[in-house]
């Protein structure tokens, strides 16, 4: 009888470890492809706002143009290995690549880690690397690709359909509800300040959130992200560079027009990272526990 108790308990925590082994390995693959990912998403990064495709050619060198071998384009490592600089131009290549590299590589192994192998690990984190991505393009061009956003809309949709745990119907009406809403503040922003208040790119983007948030979702990233807008405002105020306007801008001239220079200048800022930012703490927390807490503090 012990014997027989004791090959019980030596199955179980057979058993047991090689379960972990298959989290493990599940979230190593998960990570290695979100590197992957990120490294093409350092591409979309920069290219996309210039109306460049990402396919062809292939990753050159920021400084000097030259094309990248495979061997000094595996993500992070190939940065750390050449120290930072190219191979041909000797030149520093910023660290936002390897930064952004791993920090894709993280979203997609906590995905892993969370939801395992399953449609809602897919949805995450394909939602926060788009953030991402919106929030870099927006702190640096202040743009935000229609393919981050109308293209991620269709993705939210998409994954609803597919079984996604926000449902089709929430999913549509959140988009709706995200584009509706931006737009009408941007309206009536315009009509009461007689300039642009809301960009375009914003109001496409608020669709994207809502269809992986749902409507909630999108009030909820809207309170949180002016909140935020407001503390990053607040904290790059003593680190806040004038730049030259163009001699005919006005106050009222359309936002479209204006360089990234241009727009800060004017005190613009980039909403899209509040609204990034936000919307990945919504995500991740739930608007459902997000409502709940804030009744019980005003309840």
């Amino acid at each position: 009888m012990w014997q027989s108790l004791r090959g019980s308990s030596c199955r179980h925590f057979t058993a047991r470890v090689a379960m972990a082994d298959v989290v493990v390995l599940t979230i190593a693959m998960a990570g290695a492809l979100g590197l992957l990912i990120g490294s093409f998403l350092n591409v979309c990064i920069v290219r996309w706002p210039a109306m460049e495709s990402v396919v062809s050619p292939r990753s050159r060198c920021p400084q000097c143009g030259t094309l990248i071998g495979w061997y000094d384009n595996i993500p992070v490592i190939s940065w750390l290995m050449l120290r930072g600089k190219c191979r041909q131009c000797a030149l520093p290549i910023p660290i936002r690549y390897p930064l952004v590299e791993l920090g894709v590589g993280v979203l997609w192994a906590a995905a892993a880690w969370q939801y395992g192998i399953s449609l809602e690990a897919l949805r995450a984190a394909v939602f926060l690397t788009i953030l991402l991505g919106i929030a870099m393009t927006d702190a640096r061009e202040f743009i935000i690709p229609d393919e981050f956003s109308i293209g991620g809309t269709v993705i939210g949709i998409g994954l609803a359909f597919a079984g996604g745990a926000l449902g089709v119907r929430d999913a549509v009406v959140g988009a709706v509800v995200g584009y509706v809403v931006l737009a009408t503040v941007g309206f009536l922003g315009r009509k009461a300040f007689g300039r642009e208040a809301m960009g375009g790119g914003d109001i496409k983007m608020m669709a994207m959130v809502g269809a992986f948030t749902g409507a909630w979702g999108v009030l909820l990233t809207l309170m949180f992200g002016a909140i935020v807008g407001l503390l990053l405002h607040v904290a790059a105020l003593p680190f806040r560079k004038t730049a030259p306007v163009r001699a005919d801008a006005t106050p009222d001239a359309d936002v479209e027009e204006m360089s990234a220079e241009e727009l800060r200048a004017q005190g613009y800022l980039p909403f899209g990272v509040s609204l990034a930012i936000a919307a990945a703490v919504v995500f991740v927390v739930g608007a459902e526990r997000v409502i709940d807490w804030y009744l019980a503090m005003v309840l």
